[in-house]
């Protein structure tokens, strides 16, 4: 089935953004993905197959966001779907965190998605038929973690700009929801495990403190982002979804 709805995927080079963009794909939608890299973004391009972009941009340029979407729309001509996925990790003891630390994190996963987002919403209210838009957060933008601080700031910004502007934008009928994964197997999380002293006991230990005993897979945490992309979930906007296998409710 052909979806004639087109998607913009941020961070889309690696990880959780690559499986969103598949299902977007698998759905139908026509999609534009995102990153720094040019050879990781042609071999996503080519993955994808027909119906697929890579646009290479680094989001915390001035005018970068209002440039993808202007490329995206050159594309594909529209657009009704936004995955604010890209984004840096950062841990580090908070008393030895340093100003051009905080500053680069909240670039990425702050400032040049809150950017992506109003350049998306501005297009979808000129075309004048409403869209969804995704962030993807984290669970820490909900609680405190020992040298996650910067980067657990920088995602729960995130979520209160998602219920302030699904208020601004529900006029216009543009839907903002988040989506708060926990821990996820991307190759970030095995860089983070091999580098530790006992890499099979720490995941042990990891999956033993989550309730449904594992870690997510990148496919979970895409699966509710293409939830919340489609007309499925219409009246959704202004929530977070947790995808952490119930970590929270403990």
């Amino acid at each position: 089935m052909t979806d004639a709805r087109v998607a913009l995927v941020t961070g889309a080079t690696s990880g959780i953004g690559i499986v969103i963009a598949e299902q977007l794909r698998e759905r139908g939608l026509r999609v534009a993905v995102t990153g720094r890299s040019a050879e990781r973004g042609r071999e996503v391009e080519r993955r994808l197959g027909p119906g697929a972009r890579f646009l290479r941009a680094d989001l915390t340029e001035t005018g970068a966001a209002a440039e993808v979407v202007a490329r995206t729309v050159a594309e594909f001509g529209r657009l009704d779907v936004a995955v604010n996925n890209a984004a840096i990790d950062h841990t580090n003891e908070l008393l030895e965190v340093g100003e051009e630390e905080i500053r680069r994190t909240f670039e990425t996963n702050t400032f040049a998605a809150m950017n992506l987002l109003i350049a998306a919403a501005r297009q979808m209210r000129e075309q004048g038929d409403g869209g969804s838009i995704v962030n993807v957060t984290s669970r820490l933008a909900s609680i405190g973690v020992p040298t996650m601080g910067v980067y657990s700031a920088s995602k729960g910004a995130m979520l209160a700009f998602t219920k302030a502007a699904a208020i601004d934008l529900a006029p216009h009928d543009i839907r903002v929801n988040a989506v708060a994964p926990g821990m996820t197997r991307t190759p970030l999380y095995q860089e983070w495990l091999d580098g530790l002293p006992d890499p099979e006991g720490e995941a042990r230990r990891v999956a033993e403190a989550i309730p449904l005993g594992r870690i997510a897979e990148p496919a979970d945490v895409a699966a509710v982002v293409a939830f919340l992309a489609s007309p499925e979930a219409a009246y959704l906007t202004g929530v977070s979804i947790p995808v952490e296998g119930g970590y929270l409710a403990k």
